[in-house]
């Protein structure tokens, strides 16, 4: 009789442990947050906006993003490709999500808004798209210069009168300055390098400084060590509107080069399906539209209106092909970073 009952009571124990066990490990599996992993080049300003909006509508999504400059995220993902740290690379010229997507870095994935960006503005196996147009476009300190005083154009650039007055954000870790670099050379001839390498050497006379990240580049042009540079429309407004630094932009005459900066999915990702959300809500017409009135973007979208803050600018773009520019870039710089940098003055 007292064995029935330990057994008996031995067997409550048990089928009373078992649904508290399920209970619990369920538990702990819904109240898991997914993660997700962002490589970008993205201004924060605009990194914080958009996450924490993101964030609202995906509370059980956790997002890390890190930011560095479009050829370090290349490099990176690269060096990660056997075991993918990042999930999305928002952020980087169409030239290097080409370079990107033939390397076989990113996943194909046709996201819902396909329909609305041109076909020139995203790649065929929908590798990558263009969110927004990115004119590179020459920036001056608008306290020690007039409008009229700075360089109107590329070759101005090169006047002597602008010699020590030029800082640039380093070349090699920046996808934009590799791509407004790479611009020049193709604008005198892609066949005959030489006459770039040439143009670029002069500029390097003319330059004070290389600076290691585009948070040095605004101070430097602010303590006025130097007046002129060249940069990317959308940060020159930003830095200009929002954190009031005094700068402002000249659209070169001959016109720009118009980069296609883009996003794709890290191929292999971790946190694919966050990744996708992220990818559709950055794409949604009420975060394009918001980008573009505060953030002083270009959407790529043909269904949204231009934005007011651009009234008055022509968008003259230099005639490039970007796919020969995506082949011979990584050639072009790399002469460049052996045998011009620092080496115009001597």
């Amino acid at each position: 009789m007292k064995k029935w009952v330990k057994w008996l009571s031995l067997g409550l124990v048990a089928a009373l442990m078992i649904p508290l066990a399920a209970c619990g490990g369920s538990t702990s599996k819904s109240d898991e947050k997914k993660k997700l992993v962002i490589y970008t080049g993205r201004d924060k300003n605009v990194v914080n906006t958009v996450i924490s909006k993101f964030k609202q509508k995906y509370p059980d999504i956790e997002v890390e993003a890190l930011t560095m400059g479009a050829q370090e995220i290349l490099e990176r993902v690269r060096g990660e490709k056997a075991n993918p740290q990042a999930d999305f690379w928002w952020g980087a010229p169409q030239t290097t999500l080409m370079t990107a997507a033939e390397e076989g870095l990113l996943e194909s994935y046709k996201p819902g808004f396909a329909d609305k960006i041109p076909a020139n503005y995203k790649d065929a196996q929908h590798r990558w798209v263009g969110e927004m147009l990115l004119p590179e476009v020459i920036m001056y300190n608008s306290k020690a210069l007039k409008k009229e005083e700075a360089p109107q154009d590329w070759d101005q650039l090169l006047d002597p009168k602008f010699k020590d007055k030029i800082v640039i954000r380093g070349v090699m870790q920046s996808g934009t300055m590799r791509m407004i670099y790479s611009s020049m050379i193709y604008r005198l001839g892609a066949d005959q390098p030489q006459k770039g390498y040439e143009w670029l050497k002069k500029l390097d006379a003319n330059t004070k400084e290389y600076t290691p990240n585009p948070t040095s580049l605004y101070l430097k042009l602010t303590r006025q060590e130097g007046t002129v540079s060249v940069w990317n429309l959308q940060d020159i407004m930003i830095q200009k509107e929002l954190k009031k630094m005094p700068v402002d932009f000249i659209y070169p005459k001959s016109g720009a080069p118009i980069l296609v900066d883009g996003v794709g999915i890290v191929k292999g990702a971790k946190n694919a399906d966050a990744a996708k959300k992220f990818y559709e809500f950055l794409f949604e017409e009420q975060t394009a539209s918001e980008l573009s009135k505060k953030f002083y973007q270009i959407p790529t979208r043909t269904d949204l209106k231009k934005p007011d803050w651009l009234a008055g600018t022509e968008l003259k773009p230099l005639n490039i092909d970007w796919a020969v520019m995506a082949k011979k870039e990584k050639e072009w710089m790399q002469y460049w970073d052996a045998n011009i940098k620092n080496k115009g003055k001597k």
